[in-house]
């Protein structure tokens, strides 16, 4: 079964990340890292404690401490098993250390041993505006191979409600890595 690192920061959009490893756990293996500030998020937003999180996810999701930082996804050596790393919603604080090389969590671990690993780092950055150093560090995290996303959902498949909107975007995410889900319809699909 093929594996996703799913990590959940302190930025507003928690839906997003609770989204996606809803969707890929139906076909997928979920290693699920959760910062405190994410956890802080998680229940100003969705009411959610730690142990909501863990009755929730019952079937392919195993929730790791981001404080563990010798947990067997830290390593490279691991990587060949893993597809990619997606972190939703990304603060801009994460953003700012993983493009810094700072590996002060489990969080920033894995992200850099994404990049080293030549494996996919899809941040899902949710913040605005955007500060130059923001910019930057986008930037830089480009160059370094990751994929730097808004969380910016369309609005040509006529959304009526929220979850259309998170859907859009969560689906736009899991294109990117080719799995198959049918959270929004796509551009000109009424055509065919």
């Amino acid at each position: 079964m093929k594996k996703f690192i799913v990590c959940i920061t302190g930025a507003s959009g928690v839906i997003y990340g609770l989204r996606i490893v809803e969707e890929l756990s139906k076909n997928y293996y979920v290693y699920l890292v959760v910062s405190e500030n994410g956890y802080t998020v998680l229940k100003q937003e969705e009411n959610l404690t730690k142990n909501d999180l863990k009755n929730m996810f019952k079937k392919n999701v195993e929730i790791l401490s981001n404080n563990n930082i010798t947990a067997p996804i830290a390593s490279g050596s691991r990587f060949n098993e893993i597809e990619g790393v997606i972190i939703a919603p990304c603060s801009v604080g994460t953003l700012g250390a993983i493009a810094s090389g700072l590996s002060q969590s489990l969080i920033h671990r894995v992200s850099d041993v994404c990049l080293k690993e030549r494996k996919t780092l899809y941040l899902l950055v949710r913040e605005m505006p955007l500060s130059l150093i923001h910019i930057e560090n986008m930037r830089k995290l480009t160059l370094s191979g990751a994929v730097v996303s808004p969380a910016s959902p369309g609005f040509y498949n006529d959304p009526k409600t929220i979850d259309d909107l998170v859907n859009f975007v969560v689906g736009k995410v899991l294109d990117f890595f080719n799995v198959e889900h049918s959270l929004y319809r796509r551009w000109r699909d009424e055509d065919k």
